[in-house]
């Protein structure tokens, strides 16, 4: 008998933002995918509870992790720490004009309502850029579903991401915007 996958509970999760890269060791990656563009790279990882990105230029890392906050993650080069619940925006100006803007939402929805949603979403997931659906933990339950939708434009990036959390009939959505400097 095979047991599903079932993620830890929304009330637990963390949103870090880090200026370094973290060890891959350190977060159990189900999907991942890259994007290499003159003067940058962003990385995208699905994890356990959430998902990791890393932005890089030649000077500067940028690393957004969403994790349980039992998730052993490095202090040091932290930015930000703050625990995912309601909605929130956050921004940073990082050295060398990169500007960083996050806006999160977690939504605990009635189970019809989230059901809805989930079939939307599990839709979603398989034209995402990246998109992971995970086994249910039993027959009868709706699979937890993370998809990234990075979109690339001439001096930013955008990534919306959405996670579903069944067993809390929850779904946690962040909109990631990085802004490049201009080029002189």
């Amino acid at each position: 008998m095979t047991v599903g996958f079932v993620r830890p509970d929304v009330s637990e999760l963390n949103l870090a933002i880090l200026g370094r890269s973290v060890h891959p060791e350190l977060l159990v990656v189900y999907e991942r995918t890259s994007v290499i563009r003159d003067g940058f790279q962003m990385h995208l990882a699905i994890c356990e509870a959430g998902h990791l990105l890393e932005f890089r230029t030649p000077h500067q890392t940028l690393c957004e992790i969403v994790a349980s906050k039992r998730q052993s993650l490095p202090h040091r080069d932290r930015l930000l720490d703050k625990k995912l619940r309601g909605s929130r925006d956050e921004s940073l100006w990082l050295p060398g004009g990169i500007g960083y803007q996050v806006s999160f939402q977690v939504e605990r929805l009635d189970p019809e309502v989230y059901l809805q949603l989930h079939e939307e979403y599990s839709t979603d997931c398989r034209k995402a850029t990246l998109g992971r659906m995970f086994d249910p933990p039993n027959r009868l339950a709706p699979a937890a579903v993370s998809y990234l939708q990075l979109d690339l434009f001439p001096r930013s990036l955008l990534v919306h991401a959405f996670h579903t959390f069944p067993e809390n009939c929850a779904v946690v959505k962040t909109q990631t915007l990085i802004e490049l400097p201009e080029t002189k």
